[in-house]
């Protein structure tokens, strides 16, 4: 005698009532599920859309994209994804976080499943829309706090220029891409004249308000393709690229120029310095960016040397 077979558990309340968006599309690509999330989010009820081409009724999904999408799933039977990370999002829904998120819309997660039809062939794909929005904008928050980190310790924190070792790195880059392409390439080293007798004779503040006015100085009178940055105490270097000897010693000679015009203030007071440069250009033969630094480093003694307050080019005699 057959048995009564116990029907099971019905799933409908709970696809109604999942916080999960599902969409369920047949061949034609016909709505025949939209679940409350998916109402709710887009303003749209089921019974506006069940029955709707999903294309027709939503005109700003990516289309090409989707039918690719639904289409492999059809054919081979395999469940797809789509990340955040990759499409922001299918459906371009509000959401309900803070404007200071930085997020246009909610960011969604998407999965593609085949189900099959009374024949046992993928009949349909269900959509799943997984709302990311808080991941998006904690990972967002993380990847902004880890550049600010970043940039925290690749600067020198007294003057905000960067500190030996970025400047060291951004100098490499620089003579490789010399190396690669061709051009010119040069350094400028400079030391504060002096500098100790500040310190000692009118304390270490002022001291460091020299220091801010020269790198303020720096920044003024540098192309944003230059790198500057601060080597410890007194002495700074500069990186040009696509500059030579010539153009070199011109923009150092404007540098100092400003640094005689305006002297740094502290306490209302006008402090006046000078500075020391040594000049260098890359050469075809030169093996690397320390031969570089270290001729532009003898280009300085020389220009201390000869009495400071002065540029010397390394290679040529005399001072400017």
């Amino acid at each position: 005698m057959a048995q009564a077979v116990e029907p099971g558990p019905d799933f409908s309340a709970l696809v109604e009532n999942i916080n999960v968006g599902i969409v369920v599309v047949n061949r034609d690509h016909e709505i025949v599920c939209w679940n409350r999330f998916m109402a709710a989010h887009s303003g749209r009820p089921a019974d506006e859309v069940v029955g709707a081409n999903i294309f027709t009724a939503f005109p700003e999904l990516p289309e090409r994209w989707l039918r690719q999408k639904l289409r492999s799933v059809f054919l081979l039977g395999h469940q797809a994804f789509s990340s955040w990370e990759q499409r922001p999002y299918l459906f371009k829904f509000p959401h309900n976080r803070p404007i200071t998120g930085g997020v246009d819309a909610m960011r969604q997660d998407c999965t593609f499943f085949p189900l099959a039809d009374a024949s046992g062939e993928t009949g349909y794909v269900c959509i799943t829309i997984f709302d990311m929005t808080d991941a998006s904008i904690y990972q967002e928050r993380l990847q902004r706090t880890t550049q600010e980190l970043e940039e925290l310790s690749a600067r020198d924190r007294l003057t905000w220029l960067y500190n030996r070792g970025q400047f060291e790195t951004e100098l490499l880059a620089a003579f490789r891409h010399r190396e690669r392409h061709g051009g010119h390439l040069s350094v400028i080293l400079l030391d504060i004249d002096h500098f100790k007798t500040i310190n000692d004779h009118q304390g270490h503040d002022t001291g460091d308000a020299v220091l801010r006015h020269l790198a303020a100085c720096i920044r003024n009178r540098f192309r944003v393709s230059d790198v500057a940055g601060r080597f410890g105490g007194e002495e700074f270097a500069l990186c040009l690229p696509e500059t030579d000897a010539e153009g070199a010693r011109l923009a150092a000679q404007r540098l100092r120029q400003e640094i005689h015009d305006e002297p740094a203030v502290h306490n209302g007071m006008a402090v006046s310095f000078t500075v020391s440069m040594g000049v260098s250009e890359a050469d075809s033969g030169m093996p690397d960016p320390e031969a570089l630094m270290k001729e532009a480093d003898l280009a300085l003694y020389q220009a201390k040397e000869a009495g400071r307050d002065r540029i010397v080019v390394y290679g040529e005699n005399g001072a400017s």
